[in-house]
């Protein structure tokens, strides 16, 4: 198969990419490389540079056909989206529409999005989400996802493009991009813990926020089968563990497994931060078979790889 992905230099997308490669398929990929690697493109790819909500990128491109669109770039803080709200819509929502457009013009018929768990919001006395649950967006980040979710259902009624929705939970995992303090949450403290220019562990919010935590993997293999196994086709669907570890949890764990006695100093929480949800993720696994890594494992797993970074 012929493959477009979106942020094919960063965390999430790179991972995918190399994956792609093992199987087969030929790939091109668009990155601004505003927080992903140029090393992270490996050489058996057309790579293009540049800013995916931009015409003049989507030129590029040249009318090349591909059989899928892996649209897995973005700008993914909550808290960024608050500082840069127009680069924020721009790179997840205008973006999204860009690639629809560009989808109806060559008749790809297969688009997979990145969203996010950040739609639901959060709602009193409800911890746990369904994909039929109400949305309530807390941040920027959130409300342009949740907009190209929309796109996508209207494109797939007027066009007859066949798309997938994936709301991402919180994802952490060899590869994690340690120099952003401002996205994911296990790879903040990890790099706090174990980077000897800190000497001390910011928490920013209560001890007591939790967090769905799905290995990086697990997303990587999910995501692929969603292009390839028809049982996915127009759904949007929970991608989490469906278990809720708190921030204590993983700052424990943290402590446990790389020995360091380092000081904890809680600040303020950042601006549309969720005290915490976790995934109903019942449908996902009616139609997809794999078990998901623990934390607990994928943890050691990453701590490993930051070692022998």
């Amino acid at each position: 198969m012929n493959y477009l992905v979106t942020g094919g230099a960063g965390f999430v997308g790179s991972a995918i990419v190399k994956k792609l490669l093992k199987q087969g398929h030929v790939l091109t990929v668009i990155d601004n490389l505003n927080t992903g690697y140029i090393e992270n493109i490996p050489k058996d790819v057309l790579f293009i540079e540049g800013d995916f909500s931009k015409n003049e990128t989507i030129k590029k491109l040249n009318n090349a056909k591909f059989d899928g669109i892996f649209h897995i770039g973005g700008q993914s803080s909550g808290e960024m989206s608050y500082e840069d709200p127009e680069y924020d819509l721009n790179t997840n929502t205008l973006s999204t529409l860009k690639l629809l457009q560009y989808c109806v013009k060559t008749e790809c018929k297969t688009f997979i999005y990145a969203s996010t768990m950040s739609v639901y919001g959060e709602k009193e006395s409800q911890e746990k989400f369904n994909e039929q649950d109400e949305t309530n967006p807390k941040s920027f980040y959130a409300v342009g996802k949740l907009a190209s979710e929309k796109y996508l259902e209207i494109f797939s009624k007027q066009f007859g493009i066949d798309y997938v929705s994936l709301r991402y939970f919180n994802i952490y995992g060899p590869g994690q991009n340690l120099d952003n303090l401002k996205q994911g949450m296990v790879s903040i403290y990890l790099k706090q813990f174990l980077d000897d220019s800190f000497d001390k562990v910011i928490v920013k919010g209560d001890l007591n926020r939790f967090r769905d935590l799905i290995y990086i993997d697990d997303i990587v293999d999910i995501t692929i089968e969603s292009a390839q196994n028809n049982k996915f086709i127009n759904k949007i669907i929970n991608i989490g563990t469906g278990r809720k570890t708190t921030v204590n949890e993983m700052l424990t764990l943290i402590r446990k497994y790389t020995g360091s006695e380092k000081k904890i100093v809680i600040e303020e929480g950042t601006p549309g931060d969720q005290f915490g949800i976790y995934a109903n993720n019942k449908l996902l696994l009616s139609i997809y078979n794999k078990p998901l890594l623990d934390f607990d494992i994928g943890l050691k797993k990453m701590i490993e790889w930051i070692r022998e970074k």
